[in-house]
């Protein structure tokens, strides 16, 4: 009979239009890299959990980042350092941001987009349409917000992009997303990303490689 090897979950709360949540998400990948270059041969299964950082965001009517952060932070100045700020930290990560032309817009249908992803084709390919999104967002200036954007999205990746368009015109999904918000609220997650690690460890904010490694190690040897 072989052994039965247990499954250690991660679940992260993130936002598509949240750019400590794309560098938390490159760092956290190069963390498994490391543990499976340690030995460590345990499934791990990775799910991305939906939380919104402005619920209020108008629906349909995307604005450019710029604009929202100076709203938010006090001005167009600080809203510019704050830009170059993490456009310098992603681009130490591998990432190009391109925040000059990224739109800010309300996340809800890209969190029902990223649930019909998860639901219809597993936790790896929902990681890896996450990744398309949030591509979309910070290099390419796409509004995630749109469904056709979406739709377009899941195709650039191999799924059916008419499918998901057509399932975005229903309610469905919605429900899985009010739970990942409630969900994010029992667990007190307040701010993205935040990891939950095999249900034990909550690991927040998107630490260096070695944190997320060495709380990866704990999880797996406890």
């Amino acid at each position: 009979m072989s052994p039965i090897v247990s499954l250690m979950r991660v679940e992260i709360w993130s936002d598509v239009v949240c750019p400590w949540c794309f560098i938390g998400k490159r760092r956290f990948e190069k963390a498994v890299e490391v543990i499976r270059s340690k030995g460590y041969d345990e499934p791990i299964e990775i799910v991305y959990r939906a939380f919104q950082l402005d619920p209020t965001a108008p629906i349909g009517t995307p604005t450019p980042v710029v604009d929202a952060y100076a709203k938010k932070f006090g001005g167009q100045e600080r809203a510019e350092q704050i830009l170059t700020h993490v456009t310098k930290v992603a681009a130490e990560d591998d990432i190009e941001f391109n925040m000059n032309i990224a739109l800010r817009a309300n996340t809800v249908q890209a969190h029902r987009a990223l649930h019909w992803s998860l639901m219809t084709h597993g936790p790896v390919v929902q990681a890896q349409y996450k990744e398309s999104l949030l591509l979309a967002y910070f290099t390419n200036g796409l509004d995630v917000g749109d469904s056709d954007v979406l739709a377009e999205c899941a195709s650039s990746i191999g799924l059916h992009g008419p499918s998901l368009r057509t399932w975005l015109d229903t309610n469905e999904g919605m429900t899985d997303v009010l739970e990942d918000f409630d969900a994010a609220q029992a667990r007190d997650i307040m701010a993205v990303p935040s990891f939950v690690i095999d249900n034990r460890f909550l690991s927040p904010g998107a630490q260096d490689v070695d944190v997320f490694v060495n709380v990866l190690e704990r999880a797996l040897t406890k």
